[in-house]
């Protein structure tokens, strides 16, 4: 008795690709590629990151344009596979984007649910073709293309879409501290150095540091994205450009720039562009140095605000939010704190992708999936953290000058103004001194340098400590 072909469940369909029938979902836009890629990958339930897939389809529309103007597709179809391209980067069919963001290498089942979901659409567009009239996700859709020379293009188009939101809050949060070190420049506090005590600044001068930081951090990620705009689009599989028109690339080049209102262009050596993942890890480690440089201020932000009866308390957080769910009036610096997670996962993220760049062998990185959502998500994530925190946190930054300038006035590291005119050990002498009485350190230099007491406040001033010179020695500050 033959055995009877086994039939689709009701809410399938059977598709098929060069591997043979699969059961595709009734209703769903991808085929069989598709359906192959979520049976063997089902790993996180991550979906490939918008910025990237919007990228892809970006790459898959100016290809449809460029091969109807080389006469290489029918103009009825590029115009469907266009049409398509623009629903999904409106906002449509978005559930039709299914594959694992860990899948197969170099992200050929993220490109091919691409070249289906629009292949399928446009086919619907044109009234549902049959024959050569119908539109093909491998030879349509993905015409003069490989995942290869695609997803490499799409994570750069993604990455220069994102980065500049992040450039922007970290030059924002930097014009924020920029503006509070012009008003607190005239509060002196003590300095703190291994997180003792140290000689006086002034909290303008303090926070000027984080401005320019964080100014230089927004400088790196800006210098990290110039190699981005390189594109190997064109090189198809392996940088040789095979099966694209002698004009493609360029053409592709200058079409993704209107698309994109960034300018692009070719790289120099397309062998390069696809072997190499070194610009995405430029620009990773520069979100890092970011990263480190928030995790340092945040961390500043919380010590010079922890008490407030117990802790340094020269700073006021705003109250965003009760910081207890046991203990009443509580409040913690939840944003300072935000902050420093998202800073540590971007450095995670960096890692990945370090070492993902490092994974690629001959022509082609086949961890590409992985470096476009690692990449993707932490220039979302930092550039998000940087505004809520400069919001709700940096701006509303309250200092407490009278706390401060006890601080300043309580430090033994004031002695070091007295060095030069009584010597480094006699110096540390009147330290040791005040530390045990717990008298003053101008009352015991006063008393043991044979200074008067006019002399030895003078000498002492907090203030006068903030400005270049040898305070101790008869030189004007800043001769």
């Amino acid at each position: 008795m033959p055995i009877a072909k086994r039939r689709p469940a009701a809410r399938a369909r059977l598709e098929r690709d060069t591997l043979g029938e699969v059961e595709v979902p009734a209703r769903a836009m991808y085929g069989a590629q598709t359906a192959r890629a979520v049976a063997n990958f089902p790993i996180s339930g991550l979906r490939s990151h918008p910025a990237f897939l919007e990228a892809t389809v970006r790459v898959k529309l100016a290809a449809a344009r460029v091969n109807a103007a080389l006469g290489l597709l029918p103009r009825s179809k590029a115009r469907a596979i266009e049409r398509a391209a623009r629903e999904v980067l409106a906002g449509r069919h978005r559930g039709e984007f299914v594959v694992d963001v860990y899948q197969a290498g170099a992200g050929t089942s993220h490109n091919m649910n691409v070249n289906e979901v629009l292949a399928h659409r446009a086919n619907e567009i044109l009234g549902r073709p049959t024959g050569r009239r119908r539109v093909h996700p491998n030879d349509d859709v993905n015409l003069a293309q490989s995942t290869n020379d695609v997803v490499p293009t799409a994570i750069r188009l993604a990455a220069l879409e994102l980065a500049p939101a992040v450039i922007e809050a970290l030059s924002g949060l930097s014009a924020t501290f920029a503006t509070k070190a012009q008003r607190w420049d005239g509060i002196v506090k003590a300095g703190r150095t291994h997180l003792m005590d140290a000689t006086p600044i002034r909290l303008g001068q303090e926070v000027s540091g984080w401005a320019a930081a964080l100014g230089a951090a927004a400088g790196r990620v800006r210098d990290a994205l110039p190699e981005l705009s390189l594109l190997g689009i064109g090189g198809t599989a392996v940088g040789t450009g095979l099966n694209a028109h002698p004009r493609y690339a360029a053409f592709m080049a200058e079409e993704l720039s209107d698309l994109t209102r960034v300018p692009l262009q070719l790289a120099p050596n397309p062998f390069y562009a696809m072997q190499s993942l070194a610009p995405f890890v430029a620009l990773a480690g520069a979100l890092r140095v970011a990263a480190l440089e928030l995790l340092r201020i945040g961390g500043d932000v919380r010590l010079l605000a922890s008490g407030p009866a117990t802790g340094l308390s020269e700073l006021r957080i705003p109250a965003v939010q009760p910081g207890s769910s046991i203990m009443p009036g509580k409040v913690n610096p939840s944003m300072a704190e935000m902050l420093a997670m998202v800073a540590y996962q971007v450095v995670a993220l960096d890692g990945a992708v370090a070492w993902a760049a490092s994974g690629g062998q001959l022509e082609l990185n086949v961890m590409m999936p992985l470096v476009a959502f690692d990449l993707c998500h932490a220039l979302q994530i930092l550039a998000a953290a940087v505004r809520a925190f400069d919001r709700r946190c940096a701006r509303g930054l309250e200092a407490d000058p009278a706390r401060c300038r006890g601080h300043a006035a309580r430090t033994v590291s004031l002695a070091t103004a007295l060095a030069p005119r009584i010597g480094y050990e006699a110096a540390a002498e009147v330290v040791k001194a005040a530390l045990a009485s717990g008298r003053p350190i101008a009352e015991v230099a006063a008393a043991r340098a044979g200074l008067s007491a006019a002399e030895a406040r003078r000498l002492l001033d907090p203030e006068r400590l903030t400005r270049p010179g040898r305070i101790g020695s008869r030189l004007r500050p800043g001769v």
